[in-house]
């Protein structure tokens, strides 16, 4: 725990100093939402019957934008040498990583999520499942996307082959975000969806840091 609480810190640190990283992402989610009105209708209906699927692909590739340069920057400094041939198991700084780059920049589109549901016409009384949607399936795309990120780390202009990589595998984290939205606009019952996207995520924490330790050693050849 001492070197889990340790590698957290470094990485909030690290990312904080970067401010970029954080905003980019952000921004990008705010400004795809804010487009859809003026491309397609302001009229409300419209809004409100494509704001789920709007959300959570806004979602989707602001989380993926965030990830090309994940770890790139320990590649470039020598950092991640260091990290796959430590005694410590690579599982733990990993996971740390993927945590720190969560509260950073996953949270706060889950932070920001109502005020742009409301934007998009959706219902009062469906914008607490909006941003608990998010906030149980942001933690699975990036983990997710960390993976594939781990895996081309060492290829220049490997951002099209992450693309490829991981955009099959969140199409399940896609659906059933969505479609716990759809459900909450319907009245129907939200609980059995949320508790896929949970299930999605328990899996997702538990195996995907261990993924994401393997593609890097597989990208460095170890």
């Amino acid at each position: 725990m001492s070197t889990f609480r340790a590698a957290l810190s470094r990485e909030l640190l690290v990312l904080w100093r970067s401010p970029a990283e954080i905003i980019n992402p952000l921004f990008f989610f705010v400004m795809v939402i804010s487009l859809f009105p003026l491309a397609i209708s302001p009229k409300p209906e419209t809004l409100a019957l494509i704001a789920p699927g709007v959300l959570w692909v806004a979602a989707l590739l602001a989380v993926m934008l965030s990830l090309d340069g994940l770890f790139r920057r320990d590649q470039e400094s020598g950092v991640l040498e260091q990290l796959l041939t430590s005694p410590v198991m690579t599982v733990v700084p990993v996971t740390a990583k993927l945590l720190a780059h969560w509260l950073l920049t996953g949270l706060p589109l889950v932070l920001v999520s109502p005020v742009l549901a409301h934007m998009l016409q959706l219902p009062d009384r469906v914008l607490g499942v909006v941003m608990l949607s998010l906030l149980l399936g942001t933690p699975a795309l990036t983990v997710i996307g960390a993976i594939g990120s781990a895996l081309t780390v060492g290829l220049n202009r490997g951002g099209i082959l992450l693309a490829v990589l991981v955009l099959p595998l969140y199409i399940p984290v896609l659906i059933f975000g969505a479609g716990v939205i759809r459900t909450a606009m319907e009245g129907g019952p939200v609980p059995g969806v949320l508790a896929i996207l949970g299930a999605l995520l328990a899996l997702t924490a538990s195996l995907g840091p261990l993924a994401v330790a393997a593609g890097l050693k597989i990208s460095s050849g170890n």
